[in-house]
C-alpha cells in the first residue's frame, strides 16, 4: 500500500498493520505518556510563574486604578508612532504597576530596573 496512491482494496482498514507502523504508534504512545508525566512534574517542581492570585474587578475599576498609578508615577512622555503622547511610568521597586492592554498597544510604558521584583497588574 502506498501513501500517495489511493488504496486498491476498498476495505483498507482491514489490512494488517506493518511492523514499522506499530513501532511509530508505540513511540508516539510512549512519548505521550512521558509528556503527561512531565506536565505533572513541571507543575509541582517547575519554576514557572503560576497564576496564584486573581482579583475581581471591572474594566472601569481597573482603568481608574491604572490612571491613578499613571498620574502618581509618570516621569516623562514619549511620542508614539501616531503622534500621541504615551506616559513613561517608573514602577517603585517592590511595588505594583498597572498595564492596560489595548487593541494594538500597551499603555503606559513601564520603566523597570534590572534585578528588582515587581507586581504587574495586566488587563486583558
Amino acid at each position: 500500500m502506498s501513501a500517495i496512491l489511493p488504496p486498491s482494496d476498498r476495505l483498507w482498514w482491514k489490512q494488517p498493520i506493518d511492523k514499522v507502523e506499530w513501532a511509530w504508534i508505540a513511540i508516539a504512545f510512549v512519548w505521550g505518556m512521558v509528556m503527561f508525566v512531565m506536565m505533572i512534574y513541571w507543575h509541582v517542581y517547575g519554576k514557572q510563574n503560576l497564576s496564584n492570585e486573581a482579583y475581581k474587578t471591572t474594566p472601569e475599576m481597573f482603568a481608574a486604578k491604572a490612571e491613578k498609578f499613571i498620574a502618581e508615577n509618570t516621569i516623562r512622555k514619549e511620542t508614539g508612532l501616531n503622534g500621541e503622547e504615551i506616559p513613561v511610568v517608573k514602577v517603585p521597586a517592590g511595588g505594583a504597576g498597572y498595564l492596560i492592554a489595548r487593541l494594538w498597544n500597551w499603555y503606559p510604558i513601564l520603566e523597570l530596573e534590572a534585578g528588582k521584583e515587581y507586581k504587574i497588574h495586566l488587563s486583558s
